[in-house]
């Protein structure tokens, strides 16, 4: 059997000087997931639905996501286990079309809601911390709850499709409960009732990372203080530096002035397809 490694320092371990405990934060369990979101409702403002309303058609423009609320709660009957709540505001901006080329943006909120469980282990004991904060009183703080920390990371969704229909999916016809931040990204008031004479549902592809993080303790080797090996540069106000030097040590970028083919042939091939199902046959 191994012997079991103590903090403290380490010989002959191939550059390994000690062995230390750290506080940080453990992934228990996470997930990735494709998600292909067919026929959400869109909400527009209030000049886009007077666009809408008599537009010849509607396509794809861009979806810039807002935020995305999170909520864990511990599953009944089955310990260690949580779900993961979470509910994605988007804002959209489509093209409405009034004749063969033209077109007018018209922007507009998307939500939707989805939920995973993962494993995310179990607390016992109480958690407090002396750490003091500004202004205040220096009292102890209960940190426990016994809920692990849920995060998600998400990159803003591919908008697939935008179309006239009668029924979308995933959100009911009256939009309540949209926080104020929400509102607050779009420039003017939007129309969340069934007041729209004509309604949009769009499509979009989401890729996003969820994960569960506990609190605790970790015996990990260490090779050397982090050192940095480069010194600070002085700039700005007041700098003894000469400008005109300074800049001359940046590199042209030569990148910025010229297309590259790289995201194109990151599958291996030129304007080739990597295949697979966006996974809407859920």
């Amino acid at each position: 059997m191994a012997e079991k490694v103590i903090a403290g320092p380490i010989s002959n371990a191939n550059g390994v000087r000690e062995a230390v405990c750290i506080h940080t934060k453990k992934i228990f369990s996470s997930c990735r997931d494709k998600d292909c979101i067919e026929d959400l409702r869109f909400y527009p403002t209030q000049s886009a639905q007077e666009v809408l309303a008599s537009a010849q058609g509607i396509r794809s423009g861009s979806a810039q996501l807002l935020y995305t609320f999170v909520d864990v709660e511990p599953v009944n009957f089955n310990r260690g286990y949580y779900t993961v709540d979470m509910r994605f505001y988007y804002k959209i901006t489509l093209q409405a079309l009034s004749g063969s080329t033209r077109y007018t943006e018209v922007e507009g909120l998307a939500t939707f809601g989805k939920r995973v469980i993962l494993c995310g282990g179990e607390s016992g004991p109480k958690i407090f911390s002396s750490e003091p904060v500004a202004d205040e009183l220096d009292v102890q703080l209960d940190l426990t709850a016994d809920l692990p920390t849920a995060y998600v990371e998400v990159i803003d969704p591919l908008l697939l499709s935008a179309s006239f229909v009668d029924n979308c999916h995933y959100v009911p016809g009256v939009l309540t409960g949209v926080p104020e931040g929400i509102l607050a990204a779009f420039s003017e008031p939007l129309i969340l009732d069934e007041a729209q004479s004509r309604r949009v549902c769009v499509s979009l592809g989401q890729f996003s990372i969820v994960r569960l993080e506990r609190d605790t303790q970790l015996l990990i080797p260490v090779f050397d203080y982090c050192i940095p090996t480069e010194e600070c540069t002085v700039a700005g106000i007041g700098s003894s530096e000469d400008p005109c030097s300074i800049f001359a040590d940046v590199d042209f970028p030569v990148d910025s002035f010229f297309p590259t083919s790289a995201v194109c042939d990151l599958d291996g091939s030129s304007g080739g397809s990597s295949g697979g199902s966006c996974g809407c046959n859920r």
